[in-house]
C-alpha cells in the first residue's frame, strides 16, 4: 500500500478549490418566493453556487430548507434592495467571490386601484425606490464580483407593463413607471459596463402564477424560469442593452 505523500493533502485541497472555481455562481435578489425561489431551485439543481437573498431569511422557510440540504451550494443572505446599507453589508459578505450572474428579481407591485384623484405619492416613491433604485444598488455593489467571473451577466427582471410601446390599458402608474425607469437604467448600465465585458439585459417573465401575478396567470413559475434560463444561457455582449420577453423574443421598449 502506497502511503500519502507529504503534499497529497495540499493537492487534494487545490483540486477542491479548482472544482469550486469552475462552478458558475449566481446572486438572486427576492429569492424567498415566486420567480426568485424558482431560479434558486433550478440553478441549485444544475450544481451552480447560489447566493439567495431576501429581506428576512428567518421567514423564508422553503429557501432555508433548500439551503440545509445543499451542502453549502446555496447560501442565504439578508439583503433589502431598498436599503443601501443592507446591500453593502451583503456585498461585504461576498467580497472577492466571482459572481457569473446577478438576477435582479426583487420587486413590489404597489397598491392597486389608484386612479386620477386617488394617487398615493409616498407609496409611489417607495415602489420606485425598490423597483428602480434597488437593482442599481445591487449592480453597483456587486459589479466587481461580476467582472471577476466567466459569464459577466446582470439580468434584471422587469415587466411588460414597463413597455411604453405595449401600454394600451393605462393605469398602474407606480408599477409601470418603476419598470420603465429600470429599463432605462439597465440600458445605460449596459453601455457604461461594456468596457468591463459585462452584459446587462432586462427580461419580462410573462404573466406568472405568483403572489403578484395571481392564480389565473398563464405561466407557472417553473415554465417561466426554465424559458428565461434558456435565454440567459445564450446571452453575451451582442445582446447587452436589450429588452427580452421570457420566450426569447425582443420586447418593445
Amino acid at each position: 500500500m502506497v502511503k500519502d505523500g507529504p503534499f497529497d493533502g495540499l493537492w487534494n485541497q487545490l483540486k477542491i478549490l479548482r472544482h469550486e472555481k469552475m462552478m458558475p455562481s449566481t446572486l438572486i435578489s427576492g429569492a424567498n418566493r415566486g420567480i426568485g425561489l424558482e431560479f434558486a431551485r433550478q440553478y441549485l439543481a444544475d450544481k451552480w453556487q447560489v447566493y439567495a437573498s431576501c429581506r428576512d431569511p428567518s421567514s423564508a422557510s422553503e429557501l432555508r430548507r433548500m439551503a440545509d440540504g445543499s451542502g453549502g451550494k446555496l447560501q442565504v443572505l439578508s439583503m433589502d434592495v431598498g436599503d443601501l446599507a443592507s446591500v453593502k453589508a451583503a456585498a461585504l459578505e461576498l467580497q472577492g467571490k466571482p459572481i457569473d450572474l446577478i438576477l435582479n428579481n426583487a420587486g413590489i407591485g404597489g397598491p392597486r386601484g389608484q386612479t386620477i384623484g386617488n394617487i398615493d405619492y409616498e407609496t409611489w416613491r417607495h415602489v420606485l425606490d425598490v423597483n428602480t433604485l434597488g437593482p442599481m444598488r445591487v449592480a453597483e455593489a456587486f459589479v466587481d464580483n461580476v467582472a471577476q467571473s466567466e459569464r459577466k451577466l446582470i439580468v434584471t427582471i422587469t415587466s411588460g407593463m414597463g413597455s411604453i410601446g405595449d401600454n394600451a390599458s393605462g393605469g398602474a402608474f407606480a408599477y409601470r413607471s418603476s419598470k420603465a425607469a429600470v429599463n432605462m437604467v439597465m440600458r445605460s448600465l449596459a453601455i457604461d459596463l461594456a468596457p468591463r465585458g459585462i452584459t446587462c439585459v432586462v427580461m419580462n417573465p410573462g404573466w406568472v402564477q405568483t403572489d403578484m401575478g395571481g392564480q389565473h396567470a398563464r405561466l407557472t413559475a417553473p415554465e417561466s424560469v426554465s424559458a428565461m434560463r434558456r435565454l440567459i444561457d445564450k446571452l453575451g455582449p451582442g445582446q447587452s442593452g436589450k429588452f427580452f420577453n421570457w420566450d426569447g423574443r425582443e420586447y418593445a421598449w
